[in-house]
């Protein structure tokens, strides 16, 4: 027992020397410049501290456990000495200090990254209660304490420093604090909460600006993420040695976007809602420190970013619970933006981490079965394939109706375009460029606007001919101005747009369907959902050409009328997903999805008013018939 005591404090006594030593190297890379400028001393106290410093480095690395490494480290530490003593240029020292820095790990490792990922509003609150005192709450300096230290505290909002400096230095000063100056260690924290602490105020230099920009980087070129693999590479970076590899301004803009969410590294397992849960949390504590705009702006993150990607998994397997949380998110933004109480809004957070749960539950590899899986793969294609083969089969039963089976082929074209359109774009999102949830969302919701206001005006127009006493004379007679080239390219835009939309949600949901394994099953799913699809078209085609051309017209427009209702909701709650249209909260209206109903004012409000206009339509059309 007392030999394990022993070696444990001594592996103990060695960790603690090597982190000294490298934060004692890091502060010489970072802090020489103040010392030295072109070859003289401009600072002679600085220039003396570094020199002591560089002394100690050597010191304690003659002092390590033997290893073959060692020698190497010590020689490299008298070059560090002589380049000091040479008044060496800032950029040669700092040179050596990192290599040194970087060796010195390489050949005792400590622990570089946390474990789990860092809890950025958890650092907002530790470094309000210990840091803005000296540092400020803006973190330049300017705290109520700081001008009572005979040492400034530092500014993390000085972007030269800050691009010198990794996260892990400021990691190694908040734990083991700074020789000679007034800041404390603060090794009594628990570790997490010193990572957190140390992400929060290296995300100072860098502005909401710089992190929007680098966002867009991150996720649009695939070699960047390549440079920063993991949280590990991440927190050993420095703003300038990322900038001599992609430049300074890029280079800035990632750290400011990284440092701001560190989730964007961390492996993301099947199903996790980690990045969701984390962005709910920033949201929180910027409404807290009172700016709603970015609160509002991390909610709508939360959902896109953190649960649209998992959204269509979850909704194969339980399309309750998926209802369920994003209603939830719809009602925390709201409540954001009409000023709700934060401590209600902490109550939100906590009912949506408990829904989290069990749609992490719900999404694990133990949840999902082979008959799930057939199911969820089956009703996917059903749900989204049935409203668009609706409307198509309608087109092509209208011309044969019409004996204009020439125009046929617009319709045709449309459909299938879509369906090479659909694919090309998932290919396009999944290898090229990446799409985000924002422009899934988009398209789903334009679209379904685009297509409800043409059907709209295709079944008040078919309404119309119902009513006609003359139908057939109408057909043969003006049929062929009713039908021109403008109106069979309409046609076509018709087709395309309401497959090309149910294509790109099917896809999407096949692809998370895919990652969790079982092919085979989500391909005999598939498959007989298009069988299923194949015989209600046969029937459609079958019973419209029976059916005589008046009652087919009364049919049909009802049928565009459904569906004109039905995607205009659907278009505004997809619109109000994306952050494009707000969202009032109508609790007492039920959520019926396939019907386009969700308890919201707007979507309501669309509906209704698609609802009055086909009224109004309708009652034209009776009166010119009396």
């Amino acid at each position: 027992m007392l030999f394990i005591l022993a070696f444990v404090g001594a592996a103990s006594a060695e960790t603690s020397d090597v982190e000294t030593t490298w934060r004692l190297l890091d502060y010489i890379a970072v802090d020489y410049g103040g010392a030295v400028s072109h070859g003289a001393v401009s600072s002679p106290s600085e220039y003396a501290e570094q020199q002591e410093f560089a002394a100690t480095v050597a010191a304690k690395l003659a002092a390590l456990p033997p290893k073959p490494e060692r020698q190497a480290l010590l020689t490299e530490a008298a070059r560090l000495q002589r380049a000091i003593a040479a008044k060496a240029e800032p950029e040669q020292v700092a040179e050596i200090a990192h290599g040194l820095a970087a060796a010195l790990l390489a050949a005792y490792p400590v622990p570089l990254a946390p474990n789990k990922l860092p809890d950025l509003a958890r650092g907002a609150t530790l470094f309000s209660q210990n840091c803005a005192a000296c540092h400020g709450e803006a973190g330049d300096g300017h705290g109520p304490d700081a001008a009572r230290l005979d040492t400034p505290p530092i500014a993390f909002t000085d972007v030269e420093r800050a691009r010198q400096r990794s996260v892990f230095a400021l990691y190694q000063v908040i734990t083991q604090g700074l020789d000679g100056t007034a800041m404390p260690g603060f090794d009594s924290l628990p570790v997490n909460d010193r990572w957190a602490l140390a992400f929060y105020a290296s995300r100072f230099a860098f502005s909401d600006a710089a992190a929007s920009e680098g966002e867009k980087l991150w996720k649009q070129d695939a070699s960047l993420r390549r440079l920063i693999p993991d949280l590990k590479a991440l927190v050993g970076m420095t703003p300038a040695a990322l900038a001599s590899k992609i430049g300074q301004d890029k280079a800035d803009a990632l750290m400011a976007y990284l440092r701001r969410h560190p989730d964007a590294v961390m492996p993301q397992q099947a199903g996790s809602l980690s990045p969701a849960r984390g962005r709910l949390t920033e949201s929180l504590a910027a409404y807290r420190a009172g700016d709603r705009k970015r609160a509002g702006e991390l909610a709508l993150s939360a959902y896109l970013d953190g649960f649209e990607p998992v959204e269509p998994a979850l909704a194969a397997r339980d399309r309750t619970l998926m209802e369920r949380i994003e209603g939830a998110m719809g009602d925390y933004r709201a409540a954001i933006q009409s000023g709700e109480n934060a401590d209600a809004l902490a109550g939100r957070i906590q009912v949506i981490d408990v829904l989290f749960d069990d749609a992490e539950a719900s999404l694990s590899p133990d949840a999902a079965s082979g008959l799930s899986t057939f199911l969820g793969a089956a009703t996917i294609l059903l749900r989204e394939g049935l409203e668009a083969l609706l409307i198509v089969v309608a087109m092509i039963a209208f011309l044969r109706k019409a004996e204009r089976t020439e125009v046929m082929p617009y319709i045709h074209a449309g459909w299938i375009g879509a369906l090479v359109a659909g694919v090309a774009t998932w290919a396009v999102a999944t290898w090229v460029i990446g799409i985000s949830g924002a422009s899934r969302e988009l398209t789903e919701g334009f679209g379904s606007i685009f297509a409800a206001v043409v059907l709209l005006s295709v079944g008040i127009w078919m309404h119309g001919k119902a009513q006609a006493d003359q139908w057939q004379h109408y057909i043969r007679e003006r049929m062929a101005k009713a039908l021109s080239g403008s109106s069979a390219w309409l046609l076509f835009g018709l087709a395309f747009i309401v497959v090309y939309r149910e294509v790109f949600e099917t896809i999407l949901f096949y692809a998370a369907l895919w990652t969790q394994g079982n092919g085979g099953t989500i391909v005999a799913g598939a498959l007989s959902a298009c069988a299923v699809l194949a015989v209600i078209a046969w029937a459609m085609l079958r019973y419209s050409r029976r059916l005589p051309i008046g009652k087919f017209f009364t049919y049909s427009s009802w049928l565009m009328a459904v569906l004109t209702v039905v995607l205009a909701g659907k278009g505004i709650a997809a619109l109000q997903e994306a952050g494009i249209v707000g969202i009032a909260p109508l609790h007492a209206v039920p959520r019926i999805s396939w019907v386009g109903l969700f308890p919201t004012t707007q979507t309501v409000a669309a509906q209704v008013l698609m609802i009055a206009a086909l009224a109004v339509g309708f009652a034209l059309n009776r009166r010119k018939v009396a």
